[in-house]
């Protein structure tokens, strides 16, 4: 049976936290990592249900999920009512700037070859912009999934303070921390898939402030939290 998904966002963190959960002995991904099922067109959920049958706490991280129609997240819920959800949330502007570096990779294009504009086009793509409004997400999740079955966590996080987001994940799965207090800290420094480590163009910030400055004033508002460093300048994620 399913218990968790993750849910996104894209660029944050998601690869890191399927590797540091791989770790606990009572969490299974039984078909890997971004199942891609519930944003298909077609989908046999008998089948899907059929990759969960284990003794675990199982578990299918899939970033795209963290945009998802309304009406697919409803008839998420109608298959799996209990399943705890997991979303990772980082800077807008960094995750974004993230995104287009790994469009720039798969286009076999170099970062010298990409003009402003080539940025500016990816940032203000649908998909871009859908990724990076986590509010919209995450109003869309709780339409549907009652409000304690969703954990939010930040990016920040993961460099800061990694056993802690880690310790918050294994309460809201109703699972056992103590592996994660007894690991050395540097298993937890650990990259996992991480991009080319390019910093962000001082020539694109402030398109990218205009995309994301009301956004992230407003999930601060929604969700009570302070998110002022993102919009402290910085080029790079702190």
């Amino acid at each position: 049976m399913l218990n968790f998904l993750g849910i996104g966002a894209q660029k944050a963190g998601t690869t890191w936290l399927y590797q540091m959960l791989n770790y606990h002995a009572d969490i299974s991904f039984p078909a890997g990592k971004e199942v891609h099922f519930w944003n298909r067109q077609q989908r046999e959920i008998n089948w899907y249900n059929s990759l969960f049958i284990n003794d675990k706490i199982t578990g299918d991280i899939t970033p795209a999920y963290g945009f998802l129609a309304t009406e697919i997240i409803q008839e998420i819920y109608s298959h799996c009512p209990k399943i705890r959800l997991i979303y990772i949330i980082r800077n807008p502007i960094h995750r974004a700037w993230s995104s287009a570096l790994m469009a720039l990779g798969r286009a076999e294009m170099t970062i010298e070859e990409a003009s402003d504009q080539w940025f500016i086009d990816h940032f203000n793509s649908q998909g871009s912009l859908q990724r990076g409004d986590y509010e919209t997400c995450i109003k869309n999740w709780l339409q549907v999934f009652p409000n304690q079955q969703l954990l939010i966590l930040r990016f920040e996080e993961i460099t800061n303070n990694p056993k802690q987001l880690l310790i918050k994940c294994c309460l809201h799965l109703n699972i056992d921390p103590a592996i994660y207090l007894a690991t050395e800290n540097n298993i937890f420094q650990e990259k996992i898939f991480a991009g080319v480590g390019h910093q962000l163009r001082p020539s694109l910030y402030p398109s990218l402030l205009h995309i994301y400055e009301s956004k992230i004033i407003k999930l601060g508002n929604y969700l009570q939290q302070d998110f002022s460093n993102w919009l402290d300048g910085s080029l790079d994620d702190k």
